[in-house]
C-alpha cells in the first residue's frame, strides 16, 4: 500500500503555525471561549469621573451651625435640597470634612431666634465649630426696628464667642420702597455688627438670587432649589474662609 505523502508545501506550515499560536493565545486567556476585557466608553469614562469628588475630602470633621430662618430651614422644598444640606455637599466636594447642622426655623424673627438660640447650642453633640448667622428677613418683612434686630443678633453674637464658635454673618439689605432712615438703618446694621465683633460677612447674600425671578418661588420670597443651589455656589467659599484653622 502507498505511503499517504506529508503535505509540506508552505501553505501547511502556515496553518500549522496560525494553528499554535491560537492556542497559544488560548491559554494565556486562561480558556478560549473567555471574552476578553471591553475597555470602557468615553461616556462611562465621564461618568464615573464625575462620580468621583473633585478633591479628597481629609482633616478633621469641622462642625457648622445654619441658624436662620425659612431660608435655611428650605421652605418648600425637600430637606435634601435646604441650603444647609447642599452647603454641606459643597464643602465636601471642595475637601472639607464639613458637617452643617440645619437648625433654620421658618417664620422666625431676630428676637424668636434669639429666645431658642442658647437651647439649640445646648443640644449639640458636639461645640460648633462655626455658627452660620441669618435672621433679619423676617424683621424686615414685618417692618420691625431695625435697633431691635441690631440687638438681637448682637446677644447671639456675643454668646456664641463666649463658647469660643467662630461667626459667619449672612447680610442682607432693604428695598428702597420702605423709606430712606428705615433703609439706612437696617442696611448698615450687619456691616456694623460685623466690625463691632470683628466677624466675618457676606453681604446681601440673597442679592444674587433676588435679581432673577425665574430662581423665586411663587410667594416672591423664596428660592427654588435652582436658586438655593446659586446662593450655595456664591457662598460656599465664604463659609471655608471663615472656618477656624485646625
Amino acid at each position: 500500500m502507498e505511503q499517504p505523502v506529508r503535505d509540506t508545501t508552505m501553505s501547511s506550515l502556515l496553518r500549522r503555525s496560525s494553528i499554535i499560536v491560537a492556542m497559544a493565545a488560548c491559554l494565556g486567556l486562561g480558556a478560549c471561549d473567555a471574552q476578553a476585557p471591553v475597555p470602557p466608553t468615553e461616556e462611562q469614562t465621564q461618568d464615573n469621573a464625575a462620580a468621583e469628588p473633585a478633591v479628597p475630602v481629609s482633616g478633621q470633621q469641622r462642625d457648622i451651625l445654619a441658624f436662620g430662618d425659612s431660608l435655611f430651614a428650605g421652605y418648600n422644598v425637600p430637606k435634601d435640597d435646604s441650603y444647609p444640606a447642599k452647603l454641606e455637599v459643597a464643602l465636601r466636594e471642595a475637601g472639607v470634612n464639613a458637617r452643617v447642622i440645619n437648625a433654620g426655623v421658618s417664620g422666625d424673627t431676630s428676637a424668636a431666634g434669639r429666645q431658642r438660640f442658647e437651647f439649640t447650642l445646648n443640644a449639640q453633640e458636639e461645640t460648633p465649630d462655626l455658627l452660620v448667622l441669618e435672621l433679619g428677613g423676617n424683621d424686615l418683612l414685618r417692618g420691625l426696628d431695625p435697633a431691635e434686630t441690631r440687638a438681637n443678633l448682637a446677644a447671639m453674637i456675643e454668646t456664641a464667642q463666649a463658647r469660643g464658635i467662630d461667626v459667619l454673618l449672612m447680610g442682607m439689605q432693604a428695598p428702597p420702597n420702605v423709606g430712606p432712615e428705615f433703609l439706612a438703618e437696617f442696611n448698615g446694621l450687619y456691616s456694623s455688627l460685623a466690625q463691632e465683633y470683628g466677624v466675618k460677612l457676606v453681604e446681601n447674600w440673597i442679592a444674587e438670587v433676588a435679581m432673577q425671578p425665574e430662581l423665586i418661588q411663587s410667594d416672591r420670597i423664596h428660592p427654588t432649589v435652582e436658586g438655593i443651589e446659586l446662593l450655595v455656589k456664591g457662598t460656599v467659599d465664604d463659609v471655608a474662609a471663615a472656618l477656624p484653622a485646625e
